[in-house]
């Protein structure tokens, strides 16, 4: 039965993958009613994810009816134009920043073609900022102080003495310069421009256009949404640091609201300040893209999450047994175990949700849970995620296309390595820090 249990959590989890986008969802919770038929109790639902995830896109989606993100852009233009040779160093940095400041990797979108466009006039193989760009914008979920990943993994940590802080303090530094390191030897990645056959048919049949600088008409209030929102997650950070154990102003008593309350009440009052200060209409925020690719995400962590607590819950007592001794021996199994998972589970939140209890109950030192985590961020493997389809979408010198074998295409080398010297790093750093 736990066979037949298993291949029903893989099949729901491939008929998602088939289905693409927010398929994912609702073939997840499809595997839970199966699963239901079969005997298994339904696991928990992971709600307070999901919460979180609604009120951060709600304040996003906010910001950009407001011009906010219009705003970023041409910022992110103006820096990349500046230093237009070192686009592929300079263009992770960016998808980077601004996924750590919205908690969303989907902020990428609006960037992506300001990077393909300017290392193309440069004559730089848009497949390499193109490629490190991406992964910068998935492996920056796990250092984003407002992300459901990192909310739900450090209310999970708290039992064995590490923080939110703790947490913060080993990921933004080691994803930070896993992604930095990563983007030098991307640099070296496949052919010139010039050296590219299809790039040199396409630019014979006429297929290549040059656009120049975007004229991005910036709102009246766009300024004023970003440092709403700034503000808001300055406030998060700073209540999180007074609620801190590790900090100790405020006794656990006397706490009114908890970390995750705090972020959904600062969220939802930046987004009412935008829209009463930026002069929004706030039913214009439904049909922000931000809003609709958020929602979508809700439904994907609600199906796939809940699916896996499920099948994990039904079975913990033979998944310790199975798992504790050969993870206390070799601790990196917990990194590549989550890294597989997040391939097919497509969200960072997601496969935290569903494995990070497991290797807790596990008894894996708090230094291993820490230094794995980067390795949620795998969903660069499969060809199909939304930012990596709209980089390939993007690039009209063919660069940045996908093989015939499915798994050749050019996010699987940077994105290996980033996650490789996360991972690695997170061990150096969180030996010292935790």
């Amino acid at each position: 039965m736990v066979f037949l249990e298993l291949m029903v959590v893989l099949g729901a989890i491939f008929l998602g993958a088939r289905l693409g986008s927010i398929g994912i969802g609702f073939a997840g919770g499809f595997g839970v009613l199966v699963l239901g038929f079969m005997g298994v109790k339904p696991g928990g639902i992971p709600i307070d994810v999901i919460l979180i995830i609604m009120s951060v896109i709600a304040a996003i989606a906010s910001m950009q009816v407001a011009g906010g993100l219009d705003y970023l852009v041409s910022l992110a233009e103006r820096l990349l134009r500046k230093q237009p040779k070192h686009i592929t160093y300079l263009a992770p940095l960016v998808t980077y920043s601004m996924t750590v400041m919205a908690g969303t990797g989907h902020t990428a979108f609006s960037t992506l073609p300001v990077i393909a466009e300017v290392a193309k006039e440069q004559g730089v193989r848009p497949a390499r900022p193109l490629s490190i760009a991406v992964v910068a914008s998935q492996v920056a979920i796990t250092a984003s102080p407002i992300s459901a990943a990192v909310v739900f993994f450090s209310k999970a940590m708290e039992p064995l003495g590490v923080d939110y802080l703790h947490i913060l303090l080993v990921c933004i530094p080691t994803t930070l310069c896993a992604v930095i390191l990563t983007s030098f030897i991307t640099n070296f990645l496949g052919k010139d421009l010039k050296d590219d056959a299809v790039y040199q048919q396409r630019l014979q049949s006429g297929q290549v256009k040059m656009r120049g600088a975007a004229n991005i008409q910036i709102l009246p209030h766009a300024k004023r949404s970003v440092w709403i929102f700034l503000a808001a997650i300055v406030m998060v950070m700073c209540y999180a640091t007074v609620i801190s154990d590790t900090i100790g102003l405020i006794p656990k008593a006397n706490i009114i609201l908890s970390r995750d309350h705090a972020i959904i009440v600062f969220m939802l009052t930046a987004a009412a300040g935008i829209a009463l200060l930026c002069k929004i209409d706030a039913s214009h925020v439904l049909n922000a893209p931000t809003f609709k690719s958020g929602m979508s995400a809700c439904i994907c962590v609600l199906g796939v999450a809940w699916l896996g607590t499920t099948f994990v819950d039904a079975h913990i007592e033979g998944i310790k047994q199975l798992a504790g001794s050969m993870l206390q021996s070799y601790p990196w199994l917990l990194a590549m175990a989550l890294f597989f998972a997040s391939m097919l589970l497509y969200s960072q939140a997601a496969t935290a949700r569903a494995l990070m209890p497991m290797a807790i109950t596990l008894a894996a030192a708090p230094v291993t849970l820490v230094a794995s985590f980067a390795a949620v961020s795998a969903l660069f493997i499969l060809p199909t995620y939304p930012t990596l389809l709209a980089a390939v979408e993007m690039d009209d010198t063919g660069s940045t296309r996908i093989g015939k074998y499915v798994f050749d295409h050019p996010f699987i080398i940077p994105g290996t390595l980033t996650i490789f010297f996360s991972v690695l790093f997170g061990f150096i750093w969180g030996s010292i820090v935790l």
